[in-house]
């Protein structure tokens, strides 16, 4: 029996590079990104599948896509950002950050690629990094946290199968 569920979430949809945005951390969530989003986490909530707790990157679009699972999702989970899951973070760091929450039983983490990939594969003890599109999620179960501890895949799933579900 596990003692937690992870759950890596990629950020929706953002706007896209450019003169607009020269601040990439400000980038924000398109209106279709949100949308898409919803979908999904009505998905989960058909699945059951909820969280008690979400970490997020403090990059604007990773923070919004927090916001529309916290805000969506029926388990109402609480929030909180670190920068372990920012763009400059390290899966060592994330595993630190992870430490703080483990009497959540079911933390989602939303974060960017290629590090939210990278992440992945170091927590199941794979060498090559898993792809994840934009709204992917995967869960991944511990018994005991890296380093001493090596993850299950349980399931990774496609943002359009997850919105095709709900």
């Amino acid at each position: 029996m596990a003692t937690l569920e992870l759950y890596l979430i990629r950020h929706g949809i953002a706007a896209e590079r450019g003169e607009e945005y020269p601040d990439d951390s400000k980038r924000p969530l398109t209106s279709a990104g949100v949308a898409r989003l919803r979908k999904e986490a009505k998905a989960l909530d058909a699945l059951d599948v909820g969280f008690d707790h979400i970490i997020t990157s403090p990059l604007v679009r990773a923070r919004q896509t927090a916001d529309v699972f916290a805000e969506t999702l029926k388990s109402k989970p609480s929030l909180s950002q670190s920068d372990a899951l920012a763009p400059a973070g390290t899966p060592a760091a994330v595993i630190q950050e992870l430490t703080k929450h483990m009497r959540k039983a079911r933390i989602a983490l939303v974060g960017h690629e290629p590090n939210i990939g990278e992440l992945a594969a170091r927590l199941i003890g794979a060498r090559v990094p898993l792809e994840f599109k934009k709204g992917g999620i995967c869960r991944i179960d511990f018994e005991i946290l890296p380093p001493k501890g090596t993850g299950q895949l349980r399931w990774f799933v496609t943002p359009r199968l997850l919105r095709r579900q709900g």
